[in-house]
């Protein structure tokens, strides 16, 4: 029987790679589900090469534009936030791909765990905001979160017959993206299209600006902290421009233990809808023994100050992670609106973080309602 595969956010850049990866395999996985927000045609075009039982669209707006393209073709569609969560809700699937960005993804992702469906993890967002909920309702239900990001991908694998209480470390490495190296009086002018010019890899426009920010490996600490149960002192980042070190893991022993390979996210995509196996597919390999040089050097927190308050928000808890993730997500939508500058991105998050009132062991009601006071400070101080 193949795995039937829930996508939500099938339009977005890991969407689209993932759906590659299924077609490399035909009778191996079954598309079930497919999600956009807004980009109807290409979710319609996806849906008639893959006919999953049920196509939800974000936009109410464009519901029957959608419905009436593939009425023809017996295919459920479902609109809005409700939609999402009709759709996680069913029992159509085997796997859910929560490829969502922000913290849209959340409320799906908890359904999902909440049904005992296994979650192939590309919302890092579900873990920032509300890691003890989502972690909580994971192992109550024994549902296995199998991480899509890279950086964590290659956590997991490293700790494959591992006893995760002999880890000493864990080393996430970062790109530094494309103003790696650069100093604050360097990046004062910047604008949106210069953020998004990553040198290594093919990301969707948030987490490319987060990206350049390195508010994106902020928030991949934390996710790790909840993925891996670790401690913060226990989670560093280094800058490794070339990303073919995607990750480390230090033991008790002093021994490390690294995952390379190209930077290619279908490599992740597939090791998640195929665990416990792997399986061959037409990513490149890495060529071992080209010349290779690797570079290692730690992240310039006075200059990219939202690793810091992500790191800050990693050390504090309870609900500082959703007020950081809600303003940092205003944040950079006015910064590829051209309303704010690339460094008031972390001015804004700094502020919002400060006006809220800390508070710790939230219910999911309280997690909604801290994002959108958060949103709203923010968008106060734009």
């Amino acid at each position: 029987m193949p795995t039937r595969v829930a996508i939500f956010g099938s339009t977005g850049s890991i969407g689209t790679q993932t759906l590659e990866v299924i077609r490399w395999h035909p009778g191996k996985f079954q598309v079930a589900i497919l999600t956009a927000q807004q980009n109807a045609d290409l979710l319609i075009e996806q849906a008639l090469a893959f006919r999953p039982g049920i196509v939800v669209i974000g936009a109410e707006a464009c519901y029957a534009y959608v419905r009436d393209a593939l009425q023809p073709w017996n295919i459920r569609v479902l609109a809005g936030k409700t939609g999402l969560e009709e759709a996680a809700a069913t029992d159509c699937y085997d796997i859910i791909l929560t490829a969502i960005v922000g913290f849209a993804g959340l409320t799906s992702t908890l359904i999902a765990a909440g049904l005992k469906k296994n979650i192939a993890l590309a919302n890092k967002e579900s873990l920032v905001v509300a890691g003890d909920l989502l972690t909580k309702t994971a192992s109550e239900n024994k549902v296995n979160i199998l991480p899509v990001d890279s950086e964590h991908s290659a956590i997991y694998q490293c700790l494959q017959g591992e006893n995760w209480k002999d880890i000493s470390r864990v080393i996430v490495t970062a790109s530094g993206g494309p103003f790696r190296g650069k100093k604050v009086p360097e990046l004062i002018g910047v604008t949106s299209r210069d953020a998004l010019r990553h040198p290594n890899w093919r990301m969707g426009a948030k987490i490319s600006i987060d990206s350049a920010s390195l508010m994106n490996k902020g928030l991949e600490l934390i996710e790790a902290r909840w993925l891996f149960d670790l401690s913060p002192s226990q989670l560093e980042v280094v800058v490794h421009h070339q990303s073919i070190v995607h990750s480390m893991v230090e033991f008790v022993d002093g021994s490390i233990k690294a995952q390379l390979g190209i930077p290619d996210m279908k490599l992740p995509i597939q090791y998640a809808l195929a665990y416990p196996q792997r399986t061959a597919g037409k990513i490149a390999k890495l060529d071992i023994m080209q010349s290779f040089r690797w570079d290692f050097s730690p992240p310039d927190l006075d200059t990219f100050r939202n690793l810091a308050l992500a790191k800050q928000a990693l050390h504090t808890g309870g609900n500082v992670p959703c007020v950081l993730n809600a303003a940092n997500e205003v944040a950079v939508e006015n910064f590829l609106q051209g309303r704010i500058g690339f460094l008031e991105m972390s001015d804004i998050v700094e502020k919002t973080m400060i006006k809220i009132p800390f508070k710790d062991s939230l219910s999911l009601e309280e997690y909604i309602a801290c994002d959108e006071e958060a949103r709203r400070v923010a968008g106060s101080l734009i």
